[in-house]
C-alpha cells in the first residue's frame, strides 16, 4: 500500500523563494517544486536565472525517461516555477531561502532588503555553510525568524538537511523549516551556529589535512584520492572533492572554522591559497589539484602531474612463494589473498596449533566463497592446499617475501624482525603490516633495513583492494618495485607513501574521527545525528561513532597518540572522552559496549 503523502496546501510554507539561482539555488528548487510548492527562483542575472529554470527543464524530462515523473508531473512542476531579477518578487512567500555567494556583506544586504519586502511572519533562511547564522539574524528586522537552511550539493540527490538554530531563533520557526524539510523527503538534523555545522565542520577538516599531505609531496594526489576512496569505501577522494566544491570555497569555509576554533587543523593549507587566487577553483574553472577537458567538466585529462602509466623505472625480485607471521584475522586474511593469487605460502605462528587454526579458519572463508558462487570447490581446494601451516619461523628458509601480521606492538615486531633476520634468505624481501608504528624502526633490527619495507593492508584483507606501501629511507629500489609487483599479481591497489605515522588513510581518518568526538564532548551535537550526518551528507559508508566501534576504542586510542606524538599539534591530542571510555573498558562492539551498547553474541 502507497504511503500518505503530505499535502502541500496544509503546509504553511506554500510558496518558497529562493534568492541565488546557481547550481545548489537550481537544486532547491527543483526540490520544492517537485513537493508541490510554489517556488520563486530569483538571481541578480536574467541570463542565470534563465539557465536555472532551463536546469529544471531538463532535469525533469530526465527524470520522465527513467520513469521517476509523468509528463503530467513534470507539467505540474514546471508550473509551480517561476523566476526572475526583482527581489520584491518574494514579498508572497512564506519561506526565503538565500544560497548567494559566502559574503558577509553581499548576504547583509540581501536581507535588508528582504525585511522590506517580505511578510512579518514571513522565516527567513540562509543557505551558508561557513558563515555566522548568528551575525546574519542580528542584522535582520526580525532575528527571531532568521535560520540556517543547509541543504548539500546536489540537492535533489542528497538527502540531509542541517537545520541552524542561533541563540535568536523562535523554537516555532525550527520547527517549521524541520517538518517542510520531512516534507521534502529529506533527513533534517538540528544544530547550533558555528562554522562548518556538522557535516561540513568534519569534512573540511579532513579535506585541508589532504591537501597539506599533497603540498608536504608525501603522497601523489592520485594515491592520496585511491587511498581513501579503497581504504575507507568513501564515493570521492579528498582532493577530487575539493575541485567539486570548489577550492575558494573551501578556503573560505575553513578560514571561518579557523577564526572560531583557532585550531591548527582548520588553517587552510597555503596550497588552497595560491590555487584560488591564480584561478585554479577546481572543476569550474577547469584545473584546480587535477585539470579537466573544459571548465565545468568531470572530465580530468592529463597534466605534467599525472604519472606515467606502466612506468617501471626498477624491475622487481622474482616471488614465487611468501611466508605469513601471524595467525589472527589479518594474518589468515593476507595469507589467502596469496594462496588465491597461486603462490605457495607459509604461514608460520608461535606453534603449530595457532598455525593449524588459523589455516582451517582460511577454509572456512574459502567455503563461504564457493557457497557465494565466486569461486568453485576445486580452485578453492587447490588454494587451501598451497598454504603450509608451521609451529617456527625457521619454515620461512626459502621463502622469498616475508609479510609479519603480528601484534601491533613495536617491541614484538622488531623481535621477530631479528628472526626473520637471521631466517631468510639473503635477497629476501621483508615486510611488516604495522598500520601506525615506523617502519624503520623494524628495519633497524635487521642487518639488511635496505630489504624492509611496509605493506599495510586493510581488514579484511580478502575483501579491501588497497595496500599502503610504505618506502624508509633505506629501502631499496627494487624492493619497492617487487612489492608493487606483487600488489599487481594479488590484484591490489598499490599506493606509495613515505614513513611517517598513519600513512595517508589513518593519518587523514583519524583526526576526523577525533574532531567527532570532541563534538560529542561539546554537547553540540548527538552521535546520531553526527552519525546521520556524515552518511547523508559526506556519502560516508559509516558514521564516526559506527567506525569508531568497529574498529575498537582501545586501538583508535593507540592511532591517535602515536598520530599526537609524531606531529606534535595540540589538535591531534586525543579527546578525553576516548580516554575515559577505554578506561573502563568500553572498547566498542567487541566488548558489547563503546560509544553504543550492543546485544551480546
Amino acid at each position: 500500500m502507497a504511503t500518505p503523502q503530505p499535502d502541500p496546501s496544509l503546509s504553511p510554507l506554500r510558496t518558497v523563494a529562493v534568492v541565488g539561482l546557481g547550481t545548489m539555488g537550481t537544486g532547491i528548487t527543483e526540490v520544492l517544486a517537485k513537493a508541490g510548492r510554489e517556488v520563486i527562483g530569483i538571481d541578480i542575472s536574467e541570463a542565470q536565472a534563465a539557465a536555472s529554470l532551463a536546469a529544471v527543464e531538463a532535469a525533469t524530462a530526465r527524470a520522465v525517461v527513467r520513469g521517476r515523473l509523468t509528463e503530467e508531473e513534470r507539467a505540474g512542476v514546471l508550473s509551480r516555477v517561476r523566476t526572475g531579477t526583482d527581489l520584491s518578487a518574494a514579498a508572497d512567500a512564506d519561506l526565503v531561502i538565500e544560497v548567494v555567494p559566502e559574503s558577509y556583506d553581499i548576504k547583509h544586504q540581501i536581507f535588508r532588503e528582504l525585511d522590506g519586502v517580505v511578510r512579518p511572519d514571513t522565516i527567513l533562511a540562509t543557505g551558508t555553510n561557513a558563515l555566522s547564522v548568528t551575525r546574519l539574524a542580528a542584522d535582520s528586522a526580525r532575528p527571531e525568524r532568521v535560520l540556517g537552511l543547509h541543504f548539500f550539493n546536489p540537492a535533489p540527490a542528497m538527502k540531509l538537511v542541517e537545520i541552524v538554530s542561533s541563540v535568536l531563533t523562535a523554537p516555532s520557526a525550527v520547527a517549521t523549516v524541520t517538518d517542510l524539510a520531512i516534507e521534502l523527503g529529506k533527513e533534517p538534523v538540528a544544530v547550533g551556529d558555528r562554522p562548518g555545522f556538522v557535516a561540513d565542520g568534519l569534512l573540511f577538516g579532513y579535506l585541508n589535512q589532504a591537501a597539506a599531505m599533497y603540498e608536504a609531496k608525501y603522497a601523489s594526489r592520485e594515491d592520496i584520492d585511491a587511498a581513501m576512496r579503497l581504504g575507507c569505501g568513501l564515493p570521492m577522494g579528498p582532493l577530487a572533492l575539493l575541485d567539486l566544491i570548489g577550492i575558494d570555497t573551501a578556503r573560505t569555509v575553513l578560514d571561518a572554522m579557523y577564526a572560531e576554533s583557532r585550531d591548527r587543523l582548520h588553517a587552510p593549507a597555503p596550497i588552497l591559497k595560491q590555487l584560488s587566487e591564480a584561478g585554479l577553483t577546481g572543476r569550474k574553472s577547469g584545473r584546480g589539484f587535477y585539470s579537466y577537458e573544459a571548465p565545468g567538466s568531470a572530465t580530468v585529462v592529463r597534466d605534467a602531474g599525472t604519472p606515467l602509466d606502466g612506468a617501471v623505472l626498477t624491475p622487481g625480485r622474482p616471488v614465487s612463494s611468501v611466508g605469513v607471521a601471524g595467525s589472527g584475522t589479518m594474518a589468515s586474511g593476507i595469507a589467502e589473498v596469496f594462496a588465491k593469487a597461486g603462490y605457495e605460502v607459509v604461514l608460520a605462528a608461535r606453534s603449530e596449533e595457532k598455525a593449524q587454526a588459523a589455516k582451517a579458519r582460511i577454509g572456512k572463508s574459502l567455503d563461504r566463497s564457493v557457497g557465494k558462487g565466486r569461486m568453485t570447490a576445486e580452485a578453492a581446494a587447490r588454494t587451501l592446499d598451497l598454504i603450509t601451516p608451521a609451529g617456527s619461523y625457521d619454515s620461512f628458509a626459502r621463502v622469498d617475501l616475508a609479510v609479519e601480521a603480528v601484534a601491533e606492538d613495536l617491541e614484538v615486531k622488531q623481535q621477530l624482525f631479528q628472526t626473520l633476520d637471521k631466517v631468510c634468505k639473503p635477497g629476501a624481501v621483508l615486510a611488516t603490516t604495522t598500520s601506525s608504528l615506523p617502519v624503520v624502526a623494524c628495519a633497524r633490527a635487521t642487518s639488511r633495513p635496505q630489504d624492509v619495507i611496509g605493506m599495510h593492508f586493510f581488514n579484511p584483507a580478502p575483501a579491501m583492494k588497497l595496500v599502503e606501501v610504505v618506502r624508509t629511507v633505506l629501502t631499496a629500489g627494487d624492493v619497492h618495485a617487487t612489492v608493487r609487483e606483487v600488489c599487481a599479481r594479488i590484484r591490489k591497489h598499490p599506493v606509495d607513501c613515505g614513513d611517517r605515522a598513519g600513512f595517508i588513510v589513518n593519518a587523514l581518518l583519524f583526526p576526523y574521527l577525533n574532531n567527532a568526538i570532541k563534538m560529542v564532548e561539546e554537547h553540540y551535537a548527538s552521535l546520531d545525528d553526527i552519525d546521520a550526518a556524515m552518511k547523508l551528507g559526506g556519502g560516508y559508508p559509516m558514521g564516526p561513532f559506527e567506525l569508531l566501534d568497529v574498529v575498537g576504542l582501545d586501538v583508535s586510542l593507540a592511532i591517535e597518540k602515536v598520530l599526537h606524538r609524531e606531529f606534535r599539534d595540540p589538535g591531534l591530542a586525543p579527546a578525553p572522552l576516548l580516554e575515559h571510555l577505554v578506561a573502563a573498558g568500553c572498547l566498542g562492539r567487541k566488548t558489547g559496549r563503546g560509544f553504543r551498547e550492543y546485544a551480546r553474541r
